[in-house]
């Protein structure tokens, strides 16, 4: 069932780019710059070749780069690939005039050890981490001496699992620069015979992509080619910037003339199953709708639109209803009801008029549509030969009733007890997308991430469309007793319409003749069983002229559906039955030298005439802190999701992180001291933050020099008639007619209903309104006797994911989803900070490569945070200008 994406992947090899501080304004304007073909930075990619070969859906890929250094001084060479979340990567090597540095898989421990022995030298690290929705990106980088060449070569492997009729293979393509030899090569080879494939591109006409991609298929083979020469990949007739970025699409599919086919090689067999024709099963499905006020805007529009498509597709034969939980629980109906024209009409009504409101009570609206659906079966008020589904949908943590994440998910087991599927769905980022998932994993579903975007209500619908159809429940997968072992899972609640079933194992005896396998199922109007038998031998023969295999591939298929198998039940295992599935799992990542988040791989690679280690990981889903992953690669796999930041700090420098791109924009703002900005302001939660800005002693007036920080904050919360004045010597708090004030000397935690306010001795202040708003302001002091500068305050946040859609703001604007792209990257006035083309809100921007200090966790130091710098105060990035946001006064 889970969605099927191929090798996905993104190439981009360029030159690094260095980074220290950011200028205000460019010096002067900049043109396009001329640049020899096809070189970046001294660097010239001379080839790139992805090869792939998929043999019986399992994909085995090698990404190959290389690129040599015309520069007269040593280059750092970065080389990223975004691979599929679904892939494991199975080997990289670094070849440098020659001289080939290996990875090795080792278990994570191991490599952890070796690994903080190169940091504890200021080594850097070599990675992998989650990249946008379906993908996870794998970096590293090497110092390349003038002349010098090298070849990058990385490794993955994967099952492409069938997905609304089709496998996909979804290839982003992004080599930002002309390559000579650019090349896609795919070879698919299926016993089954292919019976479609298709190419195309999103980022080429079809006149140019016709004579640069050849595809073809005949029987089990089919080929796919794209081989752009440098005048196809150019931009324009005269420009030395390549077109290829984008999306490169191959889909095919087998006959089917039977339901099922196996085969065997070298004592290893793998058994697919995809039955067309059947008549799809009725089902009773309860929509779970979350309708807290974190939904509020255009969440709920989104819901709302998908919900009523869905809808438009119920048949007659279905029975449905919606429960809405916020701080209760609301249903539409008492009992489910059919899915006749006329209910469905007044479905639509009810969903119409969903609104937001209150907290989340996740675990009543569970409990409540299980009980229905229980109810259901039991009074025979549905089919008897019919399924039951809940799909839940919410974008946060439960705040009401019962709020344990542990004993939600007892519940829910105790009260389904293995009848139905439970799907979970996780509206955006803000919420435990592991305990969404471990809930519905042991409740034989699964969990999927809809993504905070313009197409959220396209993903829910393209979701309900996987499971709109069920062909079969209860299906069983049997094969001769005393035959076989180690098999893997073999009994599924469900088979969909247009997906498919693996099953892979290995054999006893390597000398048996025939291999029988028989599917049980509940279909609409009977019970079915289909049967497969072959014979062994003539099987293997018929496999071996084939040259398009790859080593055991049958063999590597099993281990890697074993491993993703173990690593799901290791989810919601504990004790010995978790160390004895974490144990199998490491074995097989281990011996099938498989990156898996139980393993790491290590490459040693040159630096500076010492030899580097650097670890690539396996992450896990959330979004990873930027800096914590350049640092400690091999901690980005499987730690608790961090949360997006946005801060002003310093002169004042307004720093925005784009989770999405895994890239920080930056502005500054440059006014009068005494000038009061808006910072946030959410009408919804009542909250404002205002800061004043001040300047330095005696009041420098020129303005390209001067210095400006923020010296007063105003936090206010109108709702809860209560206000917090933050200066560097003081704190003061209001609540109504009442005010208290603080000094930085103290440490004190203040807290009342829905608010929490930490003072940290000389450091920072921590402000908490409930779970889902935070701010931290950070106490910056100089030396008393400074003849220029003078005390001044950072305000960050930290979480904000509880305040609504209609957040404005300097900083409260960028809480809502936004996207950019970055190009033609190119030297700027001072080399050392390169200046790029932006294109965000619809404004095309010349842009600065810079870095500025996140001082939450090291007030003296801060941590570097690498930014594109928007220049003339953040204009085309802001909505409206700067002075837009002058209000007159802190409150």
């Amino acid at each position: 069932m889970a969605s099927a994406w191929w090798p996905c992947l993104i190439l981009a090899l360029l030159s690094s780019l260095a980074a220290s501080g950011f200028p205000r304004s460019p010096s002067r304007p900049l043109g396009k710059r001329s640049l020899p073909e096809g070189v970046a930075n001294g660097i010239k990619v001379y080839s790139t070749k992805i090869s792939c070969k998929v043999t019986s859906r399992f994909a085995h890929n090698v990404v190959t780069t290389r690129a040599v250094n015309h520069a007269d001084t040593a280059k750092e060479v970065s080389f990223d690939v975004e691979l599929p979340k679904t892939a494991f990567i199975t080997n990289f090597t670094l070849t440098i005039d020659g001289v080939t540095y290996p990875g090795n898989v080792k278990e994570k421990e191991v490599a952890k050890k070796q690994y903080e022995k190169a940091v504890s030298q200021g080594k850097t690290a070599g990675l992998v981490k989650a990249s946008g929705r379906k993908l996870e990106k794998f970096t590293v980088s090497v110092n390349v001496a003038a002349g010098s060449k090298v070849t990058f070569e990385l490794t993955y492997e994967e099952l492409l699992k069938r997905h609304k009729g089709k496998y996909e293979m979804y290839l982003k393509v992004q080599p930002k620069q002309l390559v000579k030899h650019f090349e896609i090569e795919a070879d698919i080879y299926e016993p089954q015979g292919i019976s479609t494939l298709d190419a195309e591109a999103s980022f080429i006409t079809n006149d140019l992509l016709g004579s640069a991609l050849t595809k073809s298929f005949s029987g089990k083979k089919g080929r796919v080619s794209f081989k752009p020469s440098m005048d196809q990949q150019r931009s324009c007739p005269t420009c030395t910037d390549s077109l290829l970025n984008g999306d490169f699409i191959i889909t095919y599919d087998v006959n089917r003339e039977s339901p099922a086919n196996v085969q065997i090689v070298n004592g290893y067999f793998v058994h697919f199953f995809a039955p067309q024709g059947l008549p799809v099963v009725p089902k009773s499905v309860v929509f779970v709708i979350d309708v807290s006020g974190s939904m509020h805007g255009r969440k709920m529009e989104q819901t709302k639109d998908a919900l009523l498509k869905i809808l438009d597709d119920m048949k007659e034969l279905d029975y449905l209803n919606f429960i809405l939980f916020s701080g209760d629980v609301t249903t539409w109906k008492d009992n489910l009801v059919q899915a006749t024209p006329e209910n469905i009409q007044e479905a639509r009504i009810f969903v119409k008029n969903i609104h937001d409101q209150g907290m989340t009570n996740i675990n009543d609206g569970l409990m409540r549509a299980i009980s229905m659906l229980n109810k259901a079966r039991e009074e025979h008020r549905v089919p008897e030969r019919s399924t039951s589904i809940v799909i839940m949908l919410t974008d946060g943590d439960a705040n009401v009733g019962e709020s344990r994440p542990e004993k939600i998910q007892e519940n829910v087991r105790n009260a389904i007890a293995g009848k139905f599927p439970l799907y979970n769905l996780g509206f955006g980022n803000n919420l435990n997308y592991n305990f969404l998932e471990s809930m519905a994993l042991e409740n034989h579903g699964l969990a999927r991430r809809i993504y905070e975007d313009s197409d959220a209500n396209l993903q829910l619908q393209g979701f309900y469309e996987e499971v709109a159809k069920p062909l079969l429940t209860s299906v069983e997968l049997e094969y001769p007793e005393n035959a076989i072992q180690d098999l893997t899972q073999n009994a599924y609640q469900h088979f969909y319409d247009g997906s498919e079933i693996v099953v892979a194992g290995r054999l006893l005896h390597e000398d048996m003749n025939n291999f029988k396998a028989d599917v049980k199922g509940h279909g609409a109007t009977n019970d079915l069983i289909f049967t497969e038998e072959v014979d062994v031998k003539e099987m293997e023969k018929a496999l071996e002229e084939q040259d398009y295999i790859f080593g055991n591939y049958i063999e590597r298929l099993w281990a890697y559906l074993t491993i993703e198998q173990l690593l799901e039940k290791r989810k919601n295992a504990h004790g010995e039955e978790k160390e004895n599935l974490t144990a199998q799992a490491l074995d097989l990542s281990l011996k099938y030298h498989f990156v898996t988040p139980l393993t790491s791989m290590v490459v040693t690679k040159p630096e500076d005439n010492e030899d580097q280690t650097a670890i690539a990981d396996k992450p896990g889903e959330g979004p990873v802190d930027t800096e914590a992953a350049r640092s400690m690669a091999y901690l980005t796999s499987y730690q608790p999701p961090q949360k997006p930041y946005y801060y002003v700090d310093g002169d004042p420098h307004f720093i925005i992180q784009v989770p999405q791109k895994d890239d920080d924009i930056c502005f500054n703002i440059d006014e009068e001291p005494g000038t009061v900005l808006r910072l946030i302001q959410d009408p919804v939660t009542g909250l404002t933050v205002n800061g004043q800005i001040i300047g330095e002693k005696g009041g420098n007036s020129d303005s390209k020099t001067r210095k400006t920080y923020f010296g007063k904050l105003g936090i206010a919360n109108a709702h809860m008639d209560f206000r917090i004045e933050v200066t560097p010597e003081k704190i003061i708090l209001g609540n109504g007619a009442a005010q208290s004030t603080l000094s930085w000397l103290d440490t004190v935690t203040i807290t009342q209903d829905g608010l929490s306010v930490i003072i940290n001795r000389k450091k920072n202040m921590v402000v908490s309104f409930g779970d889902g708003v935070t701010f931290v302001v950070v106490l910056h002091q100089v030396w008393k006797k400074h003849p220029v500068h003078q005390d001044f305050l950072g305000f960050y946040v930290v979480d904000s994911h509880r305040m609504s859609a209609q957040t404005h703001g300097l900083l409260g604007q960028f809480f809502h989803p936004f996207d950019f792209e970055v190009s033609h990257i190119r030297q700027g006035s001072d080399p050392t900070k390169p200046d790029a083309t932006m294109v965000v809100k619809n404004h095309r921007l010349t842009v600065t490569r810079g870095s500025q200090k996140d001082y939450r966790k090291d007030v003296s130091f801060g941590t570097k945070v690498t930014c594109w710098f928007v220049h003339n105060n953040g204009e085309g990035l802001i909505d409206g200008v700067h002075s837009d946001y002058i209000i007159p006064e802190l409150f």
